[in-house]
Parts: C-alpha cells; structure tokens; sequence
C-alpha cells in the first residue's frame, strides 16, 4: 500500500476537532462497539499522566479486522460515546468516516499533515498492544507519534511480551517520565499503570447476545 503523503489526500471533506498549535492531542481510535467505561477510565489517566489538553475518541466507520455485521452502525455508536465519556476533556469526533481509508496510519498521516504544529499521542489499551503486529503498517504507526499503553486487566505480561514492544523496546520510555512524552520524538512509548476495568466491548456485545436468546 502506497504511503499516504500530503498530495495523496486530495480534497477531503473530513473535519477534525480543533486543536491549537502547541496543543498535544491523545487520540484513541476504535470501533467503540460499544463504548464503556474502560475507555474513559484510559482517557483520563492518559489525560492526567501525560498532561494532555484533550483526547479524542476517534469512532471508526468499521474496524477492518472484525466483520461489519457485528457493528451498530455509526450515528448509535456516537451517540453512546457521547453517554459514556461524560468529560469535557473527551471529544467524540467520526471524521475518519471522511477519510479514503480506515487505517490508523493514514489517520495519523491525514492529522500530522493538517495540524504540523499539534503533538499528537496515540493511545491504545495493553490488550491492543498485545495484538498491534496484525494492524496494518503498525510499525509505521510508532514512528509517527509518541505512543501510551494503558494497563489492562490480564493484558500485561502479554502486552510486554508481544512483538511491538519487542521491536521497540529501545524506545520505552520510564513510566516515571510519561508526562514528557508528548514533546518527545518518536518513536517513544511508555506504558501506564493505573485504574483497572475488567470491561469490555466483547464482553457487553456477548452478554447481549445471551440476553437477547433468553428473551
């Protein structure tokens, strides 16, 4: 897949939220199918660890490793971000659905190509982590932001373990320094420890399948 530079864009109708030069932005991509409160709980230690002006809950039309007939369309999965976030720092923002292709390195791409002077972070739970080396040019995504993982229930030792920590181990920077990784080049990841959730978008979609057959 060609690289998404600046020209490859063409006229998008996409309109991220506003950031200011300087700003530094968490951005935390998903299908959000559904949202809980696990993705607040990683919002807000990002938002309070690393000093960030906002974060944004990047809804994503559809996440290309899960099959599209087990997503709630779009405009409802918004609308129960919104519910859940119940921050004034979180933005829910579906811009990438304007996007030529739902991968996070393009969005990254498209972001850094429009606002050059905002520090963007991705943020990722560990159980992402875990499984990063199955995403699309994932080592691309290192490279172009300063990257937080955010300690989940079980995922620790896995996500330590897996083959993007490995790859980059040499950029993980001390949790102790987390609150500089904004300014910091990439690549430069850091993982957190904090508030744990045992929620899950898998779990509220199963148990929902469950209640639906006892109906």
């Amino acid at each position: 897949m060609r690289s998404s530079t600046p020209s490859s864009f063409g006229r998008l109708k996409a309109h991220p939220p506003y950031a200011a030069p300087g700003q530094a932005i968490g951005l935390l991509g998903g299908s959000f199918n559904p949202p809980h409160i696990a993705h607040r709980m990683i919002s807000e230690v990002a938002l309070k660890r690393l000093g960030l002006d906002k974060v944004w809950w990047i809804v994503s039309p559809g996440n290309p490793l899960k099959r599209r007939s087990e997503t709630t369309p779009l405009a409802e999965r918004l609308v129960l971000c919104r519910s859940v976030a119940k921050n004034p720092h979180i933005i829910v923002t579906d811009f990438e659905a304007d996007l030529q292709a739902p991968f996070t390195a393009s969005t990254l791409a498209y972001l850094k190509t429009r606002n050059p002077l905002v520090r963007y972070v991705w943020i990722m739970g560990a159980d992402n982590l875990a499984t990063f080396d199955r995403w699309q040019r994932w080592r691309e995504i290192f490279t172009m932001v300063p990257v937080v993982v955010v300690d989940r229930p079980g995922w620790r030792l896995k996500a330590l373990a897996s083959k993007a920590a490995r790859a980059f181990a040499a950029a993980r920077v001390p949790e102790t320094e987390a609150a500089g990784l904004a300014h910091r080049p990439p690549p430069a990841w850091t993982f957190l420890t904090g508030p744990l959730s045992h929620m899950s978008s898998t779990a509220l979609r199963n148990r929902g399948r469950r209640n639906q057959a006892s109906c």
